[in-house]
């Protein structure tokens, strides 16, 4: 190519244009030798490759991940083809840290890392990769350092070493969560017979990506972010929305048609990840919510308590659940304890009859659920508290003639632990219809009669009813109140009835994701 040539396409390349003009011909030029597995893939990567441009602006970079079961499936492949458009890339395989941190600190500029065969270091068989392992997981954040002791001679000194850069990965099978949370991950597969791509060779076709890589270069120059930071879809928040943030700015700065482009692969993304395997904890955790009949699909009514040996004899015989073989044997009390203990869940002994076997109550269960799993529906929240669609919704006033109805609580079961007795010297209650027995004719009309467990009441005074309403103004106290009979055991002694429905109403407000209260 002669020089004058050379010199026309430099200019070229080197020529301002509008952002959305360039993530298209950058679009463009990958579809031509990558196969996404979906349109929402290939936006991200082209936002990706967009946003290393502009590192100086970010608070966070996220890492992508090429990931794929099998080999061959195109991993190395869009590794090769963002080598030519992103600025100083470093194609690593087995690189030590020792060059990654040096790389990072040259003055020249970040590099922009591409980690391929990144299994070999975060797999089963990896071994002395923990300064790599650090360094991927450490510097996704502006800021993030290495430190190190230098010696020279007889002086040992300090030594900080900058670790924030942009990295791609591709690489077999699953990658630690530490890594997919703060990644955009792609899930590649081989291409279909019917799926032609172009083969690419470096020496013909890199120099098209290279002038792809000037022109956003030239972009990156005058954008500034200037706090301008860009809204996030429903559903993209916490960890999602760091990750997401820099590319969605990126999208944001080309208009109105790649804002919406990339909004709709965001959320098409996080689903995606969702649908992975969960760890064997979160798998544990959404089992339990279905044992214990909380679960989405969940029809019937759900048990307040069960023991230990129930609640194993069901997650053993799930379909598909893991719970019957684990490393060959099944899941036993010790090990279900085990994964409970870190979410500050334990067992406790369950009064049945003349036993008191081991087992675990939903009410310990519900906070960890709401806060490690998807939130269940406005309906399975009222099933999980009890209601049936039969039962009365507000509490009545004590009189002569008659108490108040309140809703029954869940259905009987042998592993339920019902507890009898009154509660403050209260009466018991009419057979089958939740309704307590008769109260002393002097204190009646100041009572109301309140639930909490399946043969407990207490007769709260309507001072301390007219002080919830006071305490809870957007709550329908009336309704969250005639729920109270879903915590078995919640007071089984009477000591402390009062604090134990406010504990309840509390639970019920914290278990919406909205902020809104479940009894509205």
């Amino acid at each position: 190519m002669s020089e004058q040539l050379n010199e026309i396409l430099t200019t070229v390349g080197e020529r301002a244009s509008p952002l959305s003009e360039i993530l298209e011909d950058t679009e463009s030029f990958l579809k031509r030798f990558v196969a996404y597995p979906s349109e929402s893939a290939r936006i991200a990567h082209v936002l990706w490759i967009a946003h290393t441009h502009a590192m100086d602006e970010w608070d966070s970079t996220p890492r992508i991940v090429f990931a794929s079961p099998e080999p061959a499936s195109g991993k190395t492949r869009a590794l090769e083809i963002t080598e030519t458009l992103v600025p100083r890339p470093i194609e690593s395989v087995n690189a030590t840290p020792a060059y990654l941190f040096r790389k990072v600190s040259d003055e020249d500029g970040l590099p922009t890392v591409l980690y391929d065969e990144i299994d070999t270091v975060f797999g089963p068989k990896a071994k002395d990769n923990e300064e790599v392992r650090g360094f991927l997981n450490a510097g996704h954040r502006r800021g993030a350092m290495a430190g190190r002791c230098v010696t020279s001679g007889q002086t040992v000194r300090t030594e900080e070493l900058p670790a924030y850069c942009a990295v791609a990965m591709a690489g077999l099978g699953n990658l630690p969560d530490t890594i997919l949370t703060r990644s955009v991950v792609i899930q590649m597969r081989r291409r279909a017979p019917n799926e032609r791509l172009e083969p690419y060779r470096r020496r013909i076709h890199s120099p098209d990506g290279n002038l792809i890589r000037n022109r956003l270069a030239n972009w990156a120059e005058s954008f500034r972010l200037n706090g301008n930071y860009p809204a996030m879809p429903d559903g993209v928040e916490d960890r999602a929305a760091d990750v997401w943030e820099p590319l969605l700015a990126v999208a944001e700065a080309a208009g109105e048609m790649w804002t919406k482009r990339a909004h709709v692969a965001s959320v098409a993304l996080i689903e995606a990840g969702r649908d992975t395997s969960p760890s064997l904890g979160l798998r544990l955790l959404d089992d339990l919510r279905t044992v214990f009949g909380y679960g989405k699909q969940s029809k019937a009514e759900p048990f307040a308590q069960l023991k230990t040996e129930t609640i194993l004899e069901k997650l053993c015989s799930m379909d598909e659940a893991p719970w019957g073989d684990l490393r060959g044997k099944p899941l036993n009390p010790r090990g279900l304890a085990r994964y409970l203990k870190p979410h500050g869940v334990k067992s406790h002994n369950l009064s049945i009859g003349d036993s008191r076997p081991k087992g675990y109550k939903a009410e310990d269960l519900w906070d960890t659920w709401n806060r490690y799993l998807p939130p269940i529906s406005q309906d399975c929240a009222t099933s999980a508290l009890g209601a049936t669609s039969q039962a009365a919704t507000d509490l009545k006033v004590a009189s002569v003639a008659q108490v108040a109805h309140l809703r029954e609580g869940p259905k009987s079961h042998p592993d339920d632990v019902h507890q009898g007795g009154q509660v403050n010297g209260q009466g018991g209650q009419d057979s089958g219809t939740g309704v307590s027995g008769q109260v002393d004719a002097t204190t009646e009309k100041s009572l109301i009669d309140i639930r909490l467990s399946d043969s407990t009441y207490y007769n709260a005074p309507l001072e301390f009813i007219e002080d919830l309403k006071s305490q809870f103004p957007n709550v329908d106290i009336d309704r969250a109140l005639s729920d109270c009979a879903a915590w078995h055991g919640m007071n089984p002694d009477g000591r402390e009835p009062e604090r134990d429905i406010k504990r309840h109403i509390l639970l019920g407000i914290r278990n919406r994701d909205d902020g809104v209260p479940m009894w509205q």
